[in-house]
């Protein structure tokens, strides 16, 4: 118990830089992520877990959770692009952009080391899962969840008022995918079978 009484005092200077994702993009972080982002991170999730490190959530997220389905203020073309670029940065691509292949295997190894570096730094604080819901960790948690899924649900809403109105990428759908296979959910062995 000591010894994390000691570790967090010296945890506490990464706080100020750690509320954005270290790329300096402005997409949102769950707690998962940033604990997988870098070193920083991984080191930083005790303070993540009793609340003192949060998610900064973009104001255009949470105007999406006061009303998803609003209907934007210039109801056109034009409006509506302004409208989706914004939540863009905010949640990063669309389902409908092909994604850029970045899991390779020396990515993953880090993610996993990242993420068993922030197990360890987590399990100096006992009885985690309490601490995380009395001290607040948790609710701000669901909270940035529920922005990321009204943000989603605001992209999709307007991009869908843009494909009524007949507008061009990004205010509508880029329909890149047309034609992409569909994803198989069955099983296959991994190895030969007779």
């Amino acid at each position: 118990m000591r010894r994390a009484l000691l570790v967090l005092p010296l945890l506490l200077p990464l706080a100020g830089c750690l509320t954005t994702p270290a790329d300096g993009s402005s997409k949102i972080q769950t707690t998962s992520e940033a604990k997988r982002e870098n070193i920083q991170g991984a080191m930083a999730a005790p303070l993540r877990d009793v609340n003192v490190l949060r998610t900064k959530i973009p104001p255009v997220l949470l105007e999406a959770m006061a009303d998803p389905y609003k209907r934007p203020s210039a109801n056109t073309c034009a409006g509506i692009t302004a409208a989706v670029r914004p939540l863009d940065g905010a949640l990063g691509a669309d389902l409908d952009e092909p994604a850029v292949d970045e899991d390779d295997v020396m990515e993953r190894g880090q993610k996993t080391a990242l993420g068993a570096m922030a197990s360890l730094s987590s399990s100096v604080i006992p009885f985690r899962g309490w601490i995380r819901q009395l001290s607040g960790a948790e609710r701000h948690d669901s909270l940035v969840q529920a922005a990321i899924l009204a943000g989603a649900v605001r992209r999709a809403y307007l991009k869908g008022l843009g494909e009524s109105k007949g507008c061009s990428p990004p205010a509508t759908p880029s329909h890149m995918l047309t034609g992409s296979p569909v994803p198989s959910q069955g099983l296959r062995p991994r190895y030969p079978v007779r």
